[in-house]
């Protein structure tokens, strides 16, 4: 029999919608507490919810008071170490909301404690759950266009968020492109080894801090990723995903972060010309999985009750995370840094 899930969710904002949505679905799973600094927004969201459960503004009294042995970490970034350190000294297991922390440092330390208690942390990364980015892993799994040598992604969103976001000192970085740097990792398989990144804030930009960036990554296996991001961009928006082009010794990829991705490869019959022959490349559809938010609870559950870190544990989260604030200190360095 399946271990039963019993679940306070901290973060009463509007991102756990998903989150909830997801636990009332499994059979296994029951919400049994809400926490909030904001006493009446769990209220509100418990009303909202039909949940008739304790409410607390202490996620230290709602662990004690109901006995759960599992956290929802939905608060906002700032919160996010208080959070999953109270739950991983408390003996629950953690699923949290990207970034693990606001500094590598405090990442780290998430890392360090959840070895030492043998809980696990497993980050929300969605974007890996999408059946068009699991085939496009495979494309280069396979050898389709040989040896990958470089991964580029551009990502342009105006987006008005209002709230902690515009605040923020590098919110496109530390925010967002967690996500796309993470798809990056995910796609190629490599890590990050150094980053060169250039922050900046445009004109027009409704942010405090910089909403848009350049990096440039090395990777382990040499290839390089490079990222173009802003956040502030109004007008010929990419998708949430990002628009990829990834290059290798024999073709390329494109994946627009919507459709299924294709290729060409140079047509190895026809091996002369300045410009050769290309063959065109289709993707295939292997991934039969719940995509986005569920896709990834799916995992996170079934490692847990497989004894197992999940796909997207804080063990493997931590490198994602190196890029982020990697970037952010090239940025303020203005030179290229380790990883």
């Amino acid at each position: 029999m399946a271990m039963k899930h019993r679940i306070v969710v901290a973060g009463c904002g509007g991102m756990s919608n998903a989150w909830l949505d997801y636990a009332a679905q499994r059979e296994n799973a029951e919400i049994v507490g809400l926490v909030d600094i904001y006493e009446e927004a769990a209220k509100a969201m418990a009303a909202k919810r039909g949940l008739d459960v304790p409410v607390f503004t202490s996620l230290g009294e709602a662990l004690a008071v109901t006995e759960a042995n599992l956290v929802f970490d939905v608060t906002i970034p700032a919160s996010h170490k208080e959070i999953v350190t109270t739950a991983l000294r408390a003996g629950c297991d953690v699923f949290g909301e990207k970034p693990m922390a606001e500094s590598y440092e405090d990442a780290l330390e998430i890392v360090e404690l959840s070895q030492a208690t043998g809980k696990r942390y497993a980050i929300m990364q969605n974007r890996r759950y999408l059946k068009q980015i699991r085939a496009l892993r495979e494309m280069l799994r396979s050898g389709s266009i040989g040896q990958v040598g470089s991964l580029h992604a551009d990502f342009f969103i105006g987006a008005h968020f209002g709230g902690f976001r515009d605040a923020m000192e590098s919110p496109l970085i530390v925010d967002m492109a967690i996500h796309t740097f993470d798809q990056a990792r995910f796609i190629s398989g490599a890590d990050p080894v150094s980053v060169y990144c250039h922050e900046y804030n445009p004109p027009g930009s409704w942010y405090k801090g910089n909403a848009s960036a350049v990096c440039i990554f090395e990777m382990s296996d040499g290839s390089v990723f490079t990222y173009r991001g802003s956040w502030c961009a109004e007008g010929l928006n990419t998708s949430w995903e990002a628009d990829w082009r990834i290059t290798g010794s024999e073709g390329s990829v494109r994946w627009d972060g919507q459709s299924m991705p294709y290729g060409e490869r140079a047509n190895p019959d026809k091996p002369d010309g300045f410009i050769r022959e290309q063959l065109r490349i289709e993707s295939e559809n292997t991934w039969h999985g719940a995509e986005g938010h569920p896709g990834c609870l799916d995992e996170m559950f079934a490692a847990l009750e497989e004894g197992r870190p999940a796909e997207t544990d804080s063990l493997d989260n931590i490198k994602s995370v190196n890029m982020v604030f990697g970037a952010v200190r090239s940025a303020k360095l203005g030179q290229k840094v380790r990883l």
